[in-house]
């Protein structure tokens, strides 16, 4: 029986959307034309520790945004669109990081960003920005499954309908962002609990095999893994596509019914509960609905580490994921989090690239920081979770007159 709610989801849901969604894709780049309410530009002096940051390296991130946003101009340029692209405002300062070529200064990489840029900070009193900390896991795997090796990494299946891009998708984790083709319409997607039950198998869409379910839980968070292969050898994976139920934390869960003391809580402390309540810990993790499907990255960026939504690899202590519907990925941002030990020091005070999104990301002053591949990596990013400060490089041919 095809009920009501099925009818519209399949058809004018779709529908309603690709309007919206036109009309916002259209008028985006004139929107960005306006320095934003709430927004003040400063000096780079009023910046405090830009002088002392490592400008090459955070050049070198930027670089990478850079081919991405120019390959893409260069290819709407040779199919003659006439349509403006939502990165029309940073394609001429992109085409000058590209002609300064692979190695710059740490002098010649600070000018670069204080003659093409203006800092932005946002004016308005409120809470204090927050960052937190993700990172690529390293695990064991293998192609095949084995007693060993018997939690599946899927593809995409053909059913899954996405209804929204990437950019889209990672600010709408209040709405359902996919569904399952079927013959009577679009219905919601297999979730969590029922993928996990069996509702993929026989469709040959295995991907890879793990050992560790609570593993490959958290791998889903993260959105990407390094795999050690049983056979030899390593393979890189990354998000592909979501299964498009709301992303639940289980952590907040776990708070809220007092499993563990919100003073105890992090990553690992929530890895020990897991391993300590196997039986009660698939449950808990059936209640986040959320499944992520993934690809194998093709040699050409394995090797280089994961990518990010912008489809860029991502750079340690450089890459930051953020809320594309405040920011437009490419875009430089001062990161200040005074409390944040980095590496031995007191305070997190860097230049990084938007290069990536995620569900948990909303607000103008939020991110996630990347900070690198494996345990080491994971035992940093399961800490963060600091205020801080957000400043915005826009490019100064951006800003309006004064």
């Amino acid at each position: 029986m095809i009920r009501a709610w099925q009818i519209w989801f399949g058809l004018g849901g779709i529908a309603a959307f690709f309007f919206a969604f036109g009309i916002y894709w259209w008028t985006l780049p004139e929107q960005m034309d306006e320095l934003e309410p709430g927004r003040v530009a400063i000096g780079f002096g009023d910046i405090a520790g830009w002088q002392d940051d490592d400008h090459a390296g955070a050049f070198a991130a930027f670089r990478r945004s850079c081919v991405h946003i120019v390959k893409r101009a260069d290819i709407r340029a040779r199919k003659k669109s006439g349509k403006k692209s939502r990165y029309a405002v940073l394609e001429p300062v992109c085409r000058k990081a590209l002609a300064m070529g692979e190695t710059v200064s740490d002098a010649e990489a600070r000018a670069f960003f204080e003659d093409n840029f203006t800092p932005v900070r946002f004016s308005e009193l409120g809470p204090a920005g927050l960052v937190t900390g993700y990172y690529e896991p390293e695990l064991p795997g293998s192609r095949t499954r084995s007693d060993r090796f018997n939690v599946p990494v899927y593809r995409v299946p053909s059913d899954l309908v996405q209804f929204y891009s990437d950019r889209e998708r990672a600010k709408r984790n209040h709405q359902m962002t996919a569904g399952r083709k079927t013959e009577d319409g679009v219905v919601p997607y297999y979730d969590r609990r029922e993928i996990e039950e069996g509702a993929l198998e026989g469709r040959g869409l295995e991907l890879v095999y793990l050992e560790d379910p609570a593993e490959a839980f958290y791998m889903h968070i993260q959105g990407s893994a390094r795999i050690a292969l049983a056979e030899g050898g390593h393979m890189r994976i990354g998000f592909a596509a979501k299964n498009g139920h709301s992303y639940t934390s289980i952590g907040n869960l776990m708070i809220k019914r007092g499993t563990l003391p919100k003073s105890k809580m992090s990553m690992k402390g929530i890895r020990a509960w897991m391993a300590a309540n196997p039986d009660e810990a698939k449950k808990l993790r059936w209640e986040n609905r959320s499944y992520i499907f993934f690809r194998e990255l093709p040699r050409s960026l394995s090797g280089a580490g994961p990518v990010g939504a912008q489809g860029v690899s991502l750079t340690p202590r450089r890459s930051l994921a953020v809320d594309t519907s405040v920011h437009l990925l490419g875009t430089p941002i001062w990161v200040d989090a005074p409390k944040l030990k980095s590496h031995g020091k007191d305070g997190f005070s860097h230049l990084m690239i938007a290069q990536d999104a995620g569900s948990a990301i909303k607000g103008r002053e939020r991110g996630d920081i990347f900070w690198g591949s494996g345990d080491a990596a994971g035992k940093v990013a399961g800490r963060v979770k600091h205020k801080a400060t957000f400043t915005v490089l826009l490019p100064k041919q951006d800003l309006p007159e004064s």
